[in-house]
């Protein structure tokens, strides 16, 4: 992982207002970062923080933000991509635990992607305080992989 790093961004509808205040509280570091978003979560983070740079009088920069699909519409799939082509590099995932998704296998696969390639997953705010305000958040950072030539060499 280089310095500037390529963060996922999704929340379900649920706890996309929870994501906003995050990115809000954030606003600073996050802009100096690659956010990659799915859907709905891409059109608000990108306006919050429009206007918190707006309210700020600081400088105004161009923001680096992708839009990818809705999730339930293949935002999900098209983050799992990146993860396992190395285009992310830390997942912000504020997920709903309380009410189930139509999308729930989609949701499944991005965590395990996650898991296999050793993205940092950040599900709650907490987590994601936690990760944003490390030391080794604003280094570089040489992740391992784990090898799975072993599993994929096997004999069926």
């Amino acid at each position: 992982m280089n310095v500037k790093k390529n963060l996922g961004l999704i929340a379900h509808d649920f706890k996309k207002k929870e994501l906003l205040e995050w990115v809000e509280y954030n606003w600073e570091i996050l802009s100096h970062h690659k956010l990659i978003c799915t859907g709905t979560s891409g059109k608000l983070v990108e306006e919050a923080l429009l206007n918190k740079m707006l309210s700020s009088k600081k400088e105004i920069k161009k923001l680096n933000i992708t839009k990818l699909k809705s999730g339930p519409l293949g935002g999900d799939q098209q983050m799992g991509s990146l993860i396992s082509n190395g285009g992310i590099d830390i997942l912000i995932f504020f997920w709903d635990p309380m009410s189930t998704q139509p999308h729930d296998v989609d949701v499944k696969a991005l965590l395990r992607l996650c898991m296999l390639y050793n993205i940092p997953t950040c599900c709650n705010k907490s987590t994601a305080d936690f990760v944003i305000s490390s030391s080794l958040f604003a280094s570089n950072y040489t992740q391992t992989i784990t090898d799975y030539s072993d599993y994929l060499n096997r004999k069926i």
